[in-house]
């Protein structure tokens, strides 16, 4: 029988097999000039002790872990203003995202011999970095006057968001949204639907509103236009296809993925519903190609008008709504509404979120925190939401999603902030149990889809499913 140890030996060896030479772009922050940073410095020289000093690690240099992404992008182009500010350098790496947690995995595992002091992650990915002791808990900096900015503000990020990065550090239903504070939310994603308005309009149709009604209307679609995807959604071997439009189908509907014993649930009646309709629905309207789909592949389909509809993440069709990636007919037409509501009329909506982390083993505690706070905070996320060289949606803080700069740039997207307002209102928050060993289970989740897909019969797959995942979950100490 497996042990837990053996189980991470292997996903070690598994994830070094996979790191292959990567194109990392190191660059170093351009250092701030004496002359503008004197103020500041003069006035933090003057701060009581004790008191909280944005120059209490001046000469100090950090060194940050980056995904290839438009909210990096923004990152290192507002750099040296961190530098003018507290006095430290800050140096990066940039991996691209089929590697870059590969990267991660490695970078962490050298503990006080790693390289990097703060790293972008997922939510997702605190299950299976923390139980390691490769992340620092934030709570004590967060609480601690003489280290926070006292305009910092934590409690006006989204508790959605934040609470879904409090983990107790056990697998299970209620774990989450309690003890350690893992990273802090950066930008998020919400999984929405996204249609051609203009197709919608010239035949009379509305968004659907139950999931049947997303069935017969991405059906119809199909047969309105027959070259046309009625529906994109994701499907390649990966757990991602399980999280963006399934899952947030799967929650609405009152299904859920463990009970509170940690006992897969992938088969009961309301998950074998929920699948036959799904794969139902991709069958009938969907992209012939349906297992190779990825992030990439659904939202180029989408911009190119080969789909009529995308359920997926809303920045996705906001980055396809742009003229150098729309199609000329889909450029404009595009529009928002929040993904079908369950039967009692729940909105339960599943969410990726972009975060920043401080990496345990990183001699420069104090100095990472003043990074991240100020990566975090109101002033750089203002400036990467409304700026027009940024794309840094969405505002993980409430603030600036009521921003009036920001509703304005929005403006052009037809009905985006009314959706992100409707689902923000909602049960908006990671829906997942968490499980040190997710990845795994939730990639199998996805194969079972697909051979669904391939015609198999629903129950009977996923009891295959469970019935696997059951014995993962006991060689690995979560059941019994």
């Amino acid at each position: 029988m497996k042990t837990r140890k053996s189980y991470f030996v292997f996903a070690v060896l598994v994830i070094m097999s996979m790191l292959i030479g990567a194109c990392a772009g190191a660059a170093p922050a351009a250092p701030a000039a004496e002359e503008a940073a004197a103020p500041a410095a003069e006035e933090a020289a003057a701060a009581p002790a004790g008191e909280f000093n944005w120059r209490a690690h001046e000469g100090e240099s950090l060194k940050l872990l980056l995904n290839q992404h438009p909210y990096q992008q923004a990152l290192v182009g507002e750099l040296p203003k961190f530098t003018e500010l507290t006095g430290i350098e800050v140096t990066y790496d940039v991996f691209p995202e089929q590697n870059y947690f590969d990267k991660v995995t490695i970078d962490l595992q050298a503990g006080e011999a790693s390289t990097y002091d703060v790293f972008m992650t997922g939510a997702y990915m605190i299950w299976q970095y923390a139980p390691a002791g490769w992340m620092e808990p934030l709570e004590g900096y967060i609480g601690d006057p003489s280290k926070t900015n006292p305009d910092y503000d934590f409690e006006d990020i989204l508790p959605g968001l934040r609470n879904s990065e409090m983990w107790t550090g056990e697998a299970g239903r209620n774990s989450m949204g309690a003890g350690s504070q893992w990273a802090i939310p950066w930008g998020w994603e919400s999984n929405a639907y996204m249609y051609r308005k203009d197709i919608f309009d010239a035949n009379g149709l509305t968004p659907p509103a139950t999931l049947d009604e997303l069935v017969a209307v991405s059906k119809q679609l199909k047969e309105i236009n027959p070259e046309m995807a009625g529906i994109v959604v994701r499907g390649s071997l990966n757990w991602a296809t399980i999280h963006p439009g399934f899952m947030t189908m799967y929650a609405s509907q009152g299904c859920v993925d463990y009970d509170e014993n940690m006992v897969p649930q992938m088969n009961s009646p309301c998950a074998v519903e929920v699948t036959e309709k799904w794969i139902d629905m991709i069958k009938s309207a969907g992209p012939e190609a349906w297992t190779t789909y990825t992030w990439y592949q659904a939202g180029s389909d989408f911009g190119a008008g080969k789909a009529a509809t995308l359920f997926d993440a809303d920045i996705l069709g906001f980055f396809q709504n742009q003229p150098d990636s729309a199609a000329p007919e889909v450029l404009g037409n595009i529009a928002w509404a929040p993904g079908p509501r369950g039967p009692e009329g729940q909105l339960n909506t599943n969410v990726w979120i972009w975060s920043l982390a401080m990496n345990a083993g990183s001699k420069k505690k104090d100095a990472a925190w003043l990074f991240m706070q100020w990566a975090t905070g109101k002033e750089f996320l203002t400036t990467a939401v409304v700026e027009d060289q940024y794309t840094m949606v969405n505002p993980v803080r409430s603030s600036i999603i009521d921003n009036p700069d920001f509703q304005k740039r929005m403006e052009s997207h037809i009905n985006y902030m009314e959706t992100l307002n409707a689902i923000s209102e909602g049960d908006m928050r990671i829906h997942f149990t968490p499980s040190p060993i997710f990845f795994e289970t939730t990639t199998e989740w996805a194969q079972a889809l697909q051979d669904i897909y391939a015609g198999a019969n629903a129950q009977e797959r996923l009891d295959a499913l469970v019935e696997s995942l059951t014995g993962q979950l006991q060689d690995y100490g979560i059941l019994e």
